[in-house]
């Protein structure tokens, strides 16, 4: 079946992309959030014009393909623009097998663990730890990640001095049963984020995410070597090439491809097989409440090498304002610390008309 036609609605933020097949069917999916808008112009200029009218049923050869056109352009806007045709396509396809996509993946519906990721840093450790433990007094998060250093900090912190009070801070009024996760966000040299590492250790924190700047492989690495403390990354990376070397080189503990980044759901099962096969765990990095998370929900129901849980992020319209509105009915409950993936078929969840209003509309189609 072939494909006729590709839609994108989007604002500044969020592009949902739908395909449309020959015989009508259709699936929705995403592009990566922000700059959405700039990405629905290379969905249309750089992915239709290599995929519409081509045959839908191998979603992998279409992405391939996309690349073998735009070898040129190896970079994150075309991969994040490939993402979005190939979740509605995998929406499509499991619509029409009136099955959830974890089920066409080898997987099946049910809970995924999650865990409470803050997004902020301009907070004081005193607040984050407050907010942290009502959540899990509200929604019975067993784990909870919360940021140190500061963004690309060339090893200076948010304020002097937050990074060793946050971290003791969230340790006390956790307790020892809740498990703790860190990011640095590419902050530190090796020399301080070992530092950095060896007082996490101390404190019991499992996670240590993106330590060094994510683009110099061979300082994340310095750092894995040196700690116990599993050092985790690759949110950024949107090269199968660079993935490999990743994995082979074992340059973290954890590897955290995100779907929308990295080009689809299809090009982050083939990230997931190389972690299975090196003995990686996968932990997908999913940092909002776009459908970049239902995306990782229904996958981590269905790979062998699945991590211990679902990035969730607890930040609301105060920090993410463009979030508001998005679904008809959120597909995102926090019950007993975990979110749960439906039987509903394809992703399970359906864009809100209203939103779809307010949004600017492109279509790409097979001309007749």
């Amino acid at each position: 079946m072939k494909i006729k036609a590709i839609e994108t609605f989007t604002d500044e933020f969020v592009c949902f992309v739908r395909v449309t097949l020959e015989d009508g069917s259709q699936g929705w999916g995403q592009v990566a959030p922000y700059f959405a808008d700039i990405t629905a112009q290379v969905v249309h200029r750089q992915v239709a014009p290599h995929t519409l009218g081509a045959d839908a049923g191998d979603i992998d050869a279409l992405m391939d393909l996309v690349v073998d056109r735009e070898h040129k352009f190896p970079g994150s806007y075309l991969r994040r623009a490939m993402g979005g045709l190939d979740t509605a396509l995998w929406d499509l396809h499991a619509k029409r097998a009136g099955k959830p996509v974890c089920a066409l993946i080898g997987g099946s519906p049910g809970p995924v663990r999650a865990y409470g990721s803050s997004m902020k840093r301009d907070i004081t450790p005193a607040d984050e730890a407050a907010r942290l433990v009502r959540l899990r007094d509200e929604h019975g998060f067993d784990a909870f990640k919360f940021r140190v250093g500061a963004e690309c900090g060339h090893d200076s912190d948010e304020w002097p001095g937050r990074t060793e009070e946050i971290v003791p801070t969230m340790r006390k009024a956790m307790g020892d049963d809740i498990a703790l996760l860190v990011d640095a966000n590419s902050c530190y040299s090796p020399r301080r984020a070992i530092e950095v590492g060896h007082m996490l250790q101390d404190h019991g924190i499992s996670h240590y995410e993106e330590p060094c700047p994510y683009w110099h492989y061979d300082q994340t690495k310095q750092v894995t070597d040196a700690l116990e403390i599993d050092v985790t990354g690759g949110e950024q990376d949107c090269s199968l090439v660079d993935w490999q070397r990743m994995v082979d080189e074992r340059v973290v503990d954890v590897i955290q491809p995100d779907i929308c980044y990295l080009g689809g759901l299809s090009r982050t099962l083939r990230v997931a097989k190389m972690g299975q096969k090196a003995g990686l765990p996968c932990t997908p990095h999913c940092a909002n409440l776009s459908m970049v998370t239902l995306f990782t929900m229904h996958l981590l129901r269905a790979i062998p090498n699945a991590g211990k849980y679902l990035e969730f992020s607890i930040e609301g319209p105060d920090y993410y304002p463009w979030q508001d509105g998005l679904f008809v009915a959120s597909p995102y409950e926090i019950t007993d610390g975990a979110a749960t993936v439906t039987d509903a078929p394809g992703w399970g969840v359906e864009v809100s008309p209203k939103w779809l209003e307010r949004s600017s509309y492109r279509k790409s189609e097979v001309q007749t």
